[in-house]
């Protein structure tokens, strides 16, 4: 949605990462990929893959973050797994498959608020004084968000 209200192209971090079958690429060539990414003119970039924050957030205008509760983000996991399983999301690299991945849904998705979200939202503050930054916490704050584009990424600090 952003991108089409900003008129921006949008990389899915996703279909960035993986290789088909669900392959993950050497950490060389993956910095190279998200290296060359920023190195576009304009962008959106969607995902987290923090090991690339380094090199995405210095190149950021904005930052805008889904801080989503588990009661929301949690089902709505789920119910993409369960629509998509078998095919390729549109937001997946081709080759990857909808699977059900109980690891990732414990270990990424359950645990999410205890072992990457304190490292993000510290990131986030320390971010503050250089650049836009949008923490949206509920699917209302994103719907008014995304209503009130392109504006919301412009102005003050």
């Amino acid at each position: 949605l952003m991108g089409d209200r900003l008129g921006l192209p949008v990389v899915h971090l996703d279909r960035e990462y993986w290789l088909p079958g669900w392959v993950e690429p050497e950490r060389p060539a993956w910095r190279a990929r998200v290296t060359d990414i920023v190195a576009r003119p304009q962008w959106i970039i969607e995902g987290h893959y923090a090991a690339t924050f380094d090199l995405r957030i210095p190149r950021a205008e904005a930052i805008v973050w889904l801080d989503l509760p588990r009661r929301i983000y949690f089902p709505r996991t789920i119910w993409r797994v369960a629509r998509s399983y078998g095919r390729v999301r549109a937001d997946m690299a081709p080759g990857c498959l909808e699977r059900f991945d109980m690891k990732f849904l414990l270990d990424y998705v359950w645990r999410q608020p205890a072992t990457h979200r304190p490292a993000t939202a510290a990131l986030i503050e320390a971010e503050r004084p250089r650049r836009r930054v949008v923490v949206l916490r509920s699917p209302a704050e994103v719907r008014r968000f995304v209503a009130g584009l392109p504006g919301s990424l412009t102005g003050t600090r």
